[in-house]
């Protein structure tokens, strides 16, 4: 059997610290999805606002959304999932969270109380 080198231990380590780290970016979009990966679909009200959230149904916009549609006080907000599972929405693009209810809530608190206008189609 081959003696443990310290370049061995040390690239072990690396790896299992690395894979250990990966571990805890995955559990949020999983804690959010059921046992089929389908996200569960939400109604409340956050800071005043009511936001719901599920599958997108009938014809309309193209949704980036992996089929779900989120709302805010009624009107659409555009949520996409990107490739890490992340979510972002046309209010707050460049702030990626684990979940379409926390796009919804960032939104809420990046409107600061101001309406969400219709997106338009293009």
């Amino acid at each position: 059997m081959p003696e443990l080198s310290r370049r061995r231990a040390l690239t072990a380590a690396a790896v299992l610290a690395s894979a250990a780290g990966a571990l805890p970016a995955l559990a949020p979009a999983a804690a959010a999805a059921d046992h089929h990966g389908a996200l569960r679909a939400f109604d409340e009200v956050y800071k005043g606002r009511r936001i719901q959230g599920g599958p997108a149904t009938g014809s309309g916009h193209h949704h980036h959304g992996a089929g779900y549609a989120v709302f805010v006080d009624g009107v659409e907000l555009h949520v996409m999932r990107n490739a890490d599972g992340s979510w972002i929405s046309v209010v707050s693009h460049y702030d990626p969270v684990p979940t379409p209810r926390a796009a919804a809530r960032a939104a809420v608190d990046e409107l600061r109380g101001a309406p969400l206008l219709p997106f338009p189609a293009n």
